[in-house]
């Protein structure tokens, strides 16, 4: 039996959130029945449960603000160690951690899960000092828990080849052993049909009709790149709208409007969140096109699931992004004029050649993207950690 104790993410059931879908898709998806999950949940019942056949454990984490997710990493990892010494049959376990928040605590951590003959895998995520939100302290704070993390794992595992490349660039000192395993999403169409009255509705609340808007689903952060989305749509000649899914602050709402003026354009439309998945991918499925300005980070949740169930991909032209998609979209980049002038272009497009980008799109997704292809990537590696 191996068994793999799961830290970073808020834990199982996911209701939103890249790496909580994750573990909730690793366990429900599972196949191998010689692999045993735990996963760490952050919560206050203080409880042990059963999910997807994982053996699921809440750790209770103070409000102590910024500092809360490094102390629910590190208690949760206590935790598991408390718990393969207390269970002696437990032999060789891996300790999957995920994303660099606690590297300056983790070279203690490390020899304990060794002295344990475990091992010690790591998902360094995306770029996350890079990230706008941070101010400059805590920006440097993550890249040196990022070096730390790199230098002590025993293996990482990258969602991104972008990120494999730049872990092996940057850290290539430490001679980091990596290997990458994409992030997954659903392939199957959305269960509700075009005329259900759910669907119709939202559109009805919203002002939106059936392929006459553009979408964007996303956190609401300067880094996705929204005020360049927005003034650039509204230079373009498009009459169709820009219907924006996104859970919005006030503070760079109101900083976008400033910049851009977005209020006096009609066809700007703030549409809110959507928590109702089948909902939300019918969305998708109806959008003329849609648009991806994410700039940080591997390989993005919502980019696999716009390819999955959107015809028309505009993207912006990163190296994260031309990864996944390759020749199945169209690219912009923040120079002025350049999305507007795609924009117009995309108008211009036969329906045949929408067609063969959405094909190429599907095909790229269900080859290497899907969970059931993710899951036989992840159950392989554990296994061979068994045949070491």
């Amino acid at each position: 039996m191996q068994h793999i104790f799961i830290v970073g993410s808020k834990g199982i059931p996911a209701n939103y959130g890249g790496f909580e879908t994750f573990v909730d898709k690793l366990t429900e998806n599972q196949k191998d029945k010689n692999i045993c999950y735990y996963v760490a949940c952050m919560a206050k019942d203080k409880k042990e449960f059963e999910y997807n056949g994982a053996k699921c454990f809440d750790i209770n984490v103070p409000n102590i603000g910024p500092a809360k997710a490094i102390y629910y990493d590190i208690a949760a990892l206590s935790y598991c160690i408390r718990y393969c010494k207390k269970h002696t049959d437990i032999t060789e376990p891996i300790f999957y951690v995920l994303a660099c928040r606690i590297g300056p605590f983790i070279g203690g951590i490390e020899k304990k899960i060794h002295q344990l003959g475990g091992k010690l895998y790591v998902n360094p995520d995306g770029h996350e000092w890079k990230r706008a939100k941070w101010s400059y302290p805590v920006r440097h704070y993550w890249k040196l828990s990022e070096r730390f993390m790199v230098k002590s794992a025993d293996l990482l595992i990258c969602d991104s080849k972008n990120i494999e490349e730049y872990i092996k660039k940057d850290y290539g000192k430490y001679q980091p052993k990596t290997t990458f395993i994409a992030y997954g999403t659903d392939v199957t169409a959305s269960t509700l049909k075009d005329t259900d009255e759910k669907f119709l509705k939202w559109l009805s609340t919203k002002d939106l009709r059936v392929k006459e808007y553009y979408l964007v689903v996303g956190r609401f952060v300067p880094e996705n790149n929204y005020e360049t989305m927005i003034r650039e749509f509204m230079k373009s000649h498009t009459k169709k709208s820009f219907a924006l899914v996104s859970n919005v602050n006030d503070k760079f709402l109101k900083e976008l409007q400033k910049k851009t003026n977005y209020k006096k354009d009609a066809r700007i439309k703030f549409v809110g969140t959507v928590y109702d998945h089948e909902l939300l991918k019918k969305i998708r499925e109806q959008a003329y096109g849609y648009f991806h300005g994410h700039e940080v980070g591997g390989t993005n949740p919502s980019l696999l699931e716009a390819l999955s169930s959107t015809n028309l991909n505009l993207l912006l032209n990163v190296g994260f992004n031309k990864e996944v998609a390759k020749e199945s979209a169209l690219y912009w980049d923040k120079q002025n004029g350049n999305l507007a002038e795609l924009i117009d272009q995309s108008e211009n497009l036969r329906p045949e050649e929408i067609k063969q980008l959405s094909a190429k799109a599907r095909e790229i997704i269900l080859k290497e993207y899907s969970w059931d292809y993710i899951v036989d990537r992840y159950e392989g590696l554990w296994n061979e950690n068994n045949r070491r």
